[in-house]
């Protein structure tokens, strides 16, 4: 029974396998970003983690970890 749920855990994790690559960007990295998968920002008005996972022109998949401010903030 252990066995089947461990299989089904792993069939419903594979899809995200593949974006596992994490960059972290630093200033003037060359980025091959053709389409937008999704994308994560911090909460608050604070800087903080954000990722973007993304799809580049040879249709490859990556995930990028970058700093930016959170979209709380108001003036």
């Amino acid at each position: 029974m252990k066995s089947t749920y461990l299989m089904l855990g792993l069939a419903l994790a594979s899809p995200w396998a593949t974006a596992e690559d994490r960059q972290v960007y630093h200033y003037g990295m060359d980025l091959d970003v053709a389409q937008a998968i999704s994308t994560t920002e911090p909460s608050g008005c604070m800087p903080g983690e954000a990722i973007m996972t993304y799809k580049d022109s040879k249709g490859e998949v990556h995930t990028l970890v970058y700093v930016r401010q959170g979209s709380d903030c108001r003036d």
